[in-house]
């Protein structure tokens, strides 16, 4: 599985309900409150072999509140 970090800015006044509907689809690992000029920090895991760019488009993208979003792509652990 390979882990990826995806920060989120929402709708003014929706992060919480942002953060809610992610913790209760169990689609991310970690969900963060941040400060500055994302709402939050995410952190997913996929299997080898999927892809990125349509898991954001069809599970972040398409929740309710979500305005923008900045995706890291990890590629080794220390």
């Amino acid at each position: 599985m390979k882990p990826f970090f995806v920060q989120i800015k929402c709708e003014l006044g929706k992060a919480y309900d942002v953060a809610t509907q992610l913790a209760d689809s169990e689609i991310a690992s970690e969900v963060y409150s941040t400060a500055g000029g994302w709402d939050l920090l995410v952190k997913f895991y996929l299997q080898d072999g999927e892809d990125v760019g349509h898991f954001i488009n069809e599970k972040v993208h398409s929740i309710a509140g979500v305005k923008d979003t900045y995706t890291i792509v990890t590629y080794r652990a220390f």
